[in-house]
């Protein structure tokens, strides 16, 4: 649904201060715009936002219109492609010391990540921090804490997957997390890329549009530069091929299509090779 004549003034976190955003398109009842000065997207939010309502156990386990078919059943198909992270931050110089995952989920990144490095997270989710810290993972449960960070710092990474689209405000966390990184060490952050041919055609369509779980919507130009902004250099950018649980797979197009969503746990288990090129990889160096 259009909507280009309605304009919202938000904090943008790219051009750091309050800018005018020209609306796109309403998805889920919450307004979509652009940046008139960066070409950020945002999802206008009211007063009220708590994120802590989104990330429930049902997040995870099939019970949220926008979330995963059952997060804790994939685990061995998404360690297999955590592995393949990991050796990427190997691959570009970091290959050993300290490293923290912001937005852990259940820990299947660190379980891989602690092979290398001694490893400590975040993660908003309570059930799935308790998961985390039942299975001797070091993780903090509640929002990107200062104190946490300290406690533990500095690191050598600091790794985001697929998380940096729901925080409220990612500038903030990205200046934390380069006070608390080492010099030149790595940021990796995943998310969806917005200026990618699928969003384009798709619009409000678009898989990874999906507010008011995803607050803003980056290009490569967009994140580069709050990055930059920030004290990085971009070392690597690239859409490495992603392998998907196929019950993940079932549960987004039954939502795409608008049909009752349903868990298949068997499917969980087994994995397909995707890449629709609409997800980022780029990894960051510290100045």
């Amino acid at each position: 649904m259009s909507v280009t004549s309605t304009h919202f003034e938000q904090a943008c976190p790219v051009c750091a201060g309050a800018a005018r955003h020209v609306g796109l398109y309403r998805k889920n009842g919450f307004l979509v715009g652009r940046c008139e000065g960066c070409g950020l997207g945002a999802t206008q939010l009211g007063t009220g936002f708590d994120p802590k309502e989104i990330y429930t156990a049902a997040y995870f386990e099939g019970g949220a219109h926008d979330g995963y078919a059952d997060y804790p059943a994939s685990e061995a198909v998404l360690r297999r492609g955590f592995r393949r992270t990991v050796d990427e931050l190997v691959r570009l110089g970091c290959k050993g010391g300290k490293l923290l995952e912001i937005g852990c989920a259940y820990g299947f990144f660190l379980l891989e990540a602690r092979r290398r490095f001694e490893v400590a997270g975040i993660e908003l989710a309570p059930e799935a921090a308790a998961a985390c810290r039942a299975r001797g993972l070091d993780v903090h449960q509640g929002p990107v804490d200062a104190g946490f960070l300290e406690s533990r710092a500095p690191f050598d990474a600091v790794v985001m997957l697929d998380v940096i689209e729901h925080l409220e405000d990612p500038a903030e966390t990205v200046r934390l997390v380069a006070s608390q990184l080492r010099r030149a060490g790595l940021l990796l952050i995943t998310t969806g890329d917005w200026g990618s041919l699928p969003s384009r055609l798709l619009r409000s369509s678009w898989r990874l549009m999906t507010p008011p779980q995803h607050l803003f919507f980056f290009t490569k130009k967009t994140l580069s530069r709050m990055l930059a902004d920030n004290g990085f250099e971009v070392v690597s950018c690239r859409y490495p091929w992603k392998t998907v649980p196929l019950d993940l797979i079932l549960y987004q197009l039954l939502r795409m299509c608008r049909l009752p969503n349903r868990s298949i746990p068997q499917l969980g288990k087994l994995g397909l090779p995707v890449n629709l090129f609409d997800a980022l990889q780029l990894v960051a160096r510290k100045l």
